[in-house]
């Protein structure tokens, strides 16, 4: 099945004789498409992965934005760029242009925007793309090909695949692949970055993430409070770029507590199940061993199946290496900061640099902070506030590489140099 696929998606590559407008149009039916089924979309990773069903409807709505966005702005994005020469006459410029056929690797928690973020401008670049999905989401993953089918792509632009471990790693170092882009677990990116590495393969990556959420200073801790919950519990704590830690100024950090500790607990009312019994097994074994370094737990009931009560965690001396681990949950831990400085330490010592959140009433403080955390993204007083347009993307153990945003389109494209000169 994977030959075939790679097969299929090699074709359409070297025939695909489309125009960057005529691309840019089936973008934009697929975000039509996107909107006009996003009840069917949101069902179906509602029951493949529990996630509630507003978020799953904001899910697909934010995935048509995002190929709306790279239908609307593909030309520019493309357009030859001049080269300003030092010496010499004639002219040079840049152009940007498909590489082949790409492989996605994504994972279960945003069936839909993984895809989208990854899908949208390579396919407005004219790249082919083969795509794994988690297992957990078969049927989110048929719909969005039928998407694809129903805008107009010819077979193999886009071609949704099953395939083990063997068969990726394989596939990965395939000539028929020019780059391999993965989404999920650290260990699951090491091991891509290897093969794709040992077969001087394109890679980009977005792995863990442990967020810090820095409060500095506020005038209002309700509303401050109610933003590191809103951190917290999208899609029940099961995202990458999720507030996990927060960091807390002394002055505040009693009253933050005590709110943000009642608001964590009156959230098990309604609160969904992880994705698997598997998941809330590990998270619960990371919470034991946080209590045996020493943790102090605060929650009401106790893991049942696949669903995990809400809880914080205060105590939690940073050189534990519970600190050092993701929680993938309704799990938030807490510190208390003596000072700016010790707050930013404590803000980067962690192996991941995805995202992160400043709160603070001080313009200056907040660059000065956002200018020394070690992440790929700052956000300043403000949650959710991801967009079409704003590369995404961390560092260290989080990865690296950048989608959407003019940088995403750039991440697989041959920026070909044509240097010329006038023959006499």
């Amino acid at each position: 099945m994977m030959d075939r696929a790679l097969d299929l998606a090699e074709r359409a590559y070297r025939s695909n004789a489309t125009t960057v407008a005529q691309r840019a149009e089936l973008l934009h039916t697929v975000a039509a498409l996107h909107t006009e089924r996003s009840g069917e979309l949101a069902r179906l990773a509602h029951e493949e992965m529990g996630k509630p069903l507003d978020e799953a409807v904001a899910e697909v709505e934010f995935s048509a934005s995002i190929y709306s966005y790279y239908a609307a702005n593909a030309e520019a994005f493309l357009a030859d760029e001049p080269v300003e020469l030092l010496a010499g006459e004639g002219t040079a410029f840049v152009r940007r242009q498909p590489i082949g056929v790409l492989l996605g690797i994504m994972p279960w928690n945003y069936p839909y925007y993984q895809v989208a973020r990854f899908a949208a401008p390579n396919l407005a670049l004219g790249n082919t793309i083969v795509l794994k999905h988690a297992p957990q989401c078969p049927e989110s993953a048929a719909a969005l090909q039928r998407i694809f089918t129903d805008a107009g792509y010819p077979e193999g632009c886009y071609v949704n695949v099953s395939a083990s471990n063997e068969q990726v790693a394989e596939a990965i170092a395939d000539v028929r692949v020019r780059g391999v882009s993965f989404t999920g677990s650290e260990r699951g990116g090491a091991q891509v970055a290897e093969t794709a590495g040992r077969n001087l393969k394109k890679v980009v990556l977005e792995l863990g993430g442990s967020d810090p959420f820095l409060v500095l200073s506020t005038e209002d801790m309700e509303a401050t409070v109610q933003a590191a919950v809103d951190a917290r519990f999208e899609n029940t704590g099961q995202a990458c770029n999720a507030g996990k830690r927060f960091i807390v100024a002394d002055d505040l950090y009693d009253e933050f507590l005590d709110r943000f500790t009642e608001k964590v607990l009156a959230n098990a009312d309604g609160l969904a199940p992880l994705s698997s019994v598997t998941a809330a097994e590990r998270l619960e074994e990371q919470v034991e061993r946080a209590v045996a370094d020493g943790a102090t737990l605060v929650c009401e009931g106790r893991r049942e199946g696949a669903f995990f009560p809400p809880g914080v965690l205060t105590g939690l001396s940073p050189a534990s290496p519970s600190a050092a681990e993701e929680l993938f949950g309704p799990v938030a831990t807490v510190y208390r900061a003596g000072s700016e400085a010790e707050a930013v330490e404590l803000a980067n010592s962690t192996p991941y640099g995805l995202g992160s959140y400043v709160f603070t009433t001080d313009p200056e403080q907040a660059m000065r902070v956002a200018d020394r955390i070690e992440a790929g993204m700052v956000f300043v007083n403000g949650v959710g506030l991801e967009g079409p347009e704003l590369p995404f993307g961390g560092i260290k153990r989080s990865g690296f590489g950048r989608e959407l945003g003019r940088a995403g389109i750039d991440e697989f494209a041959n920026k070909k140099l044509i240097r010329g000169v006038t023959l006499s």
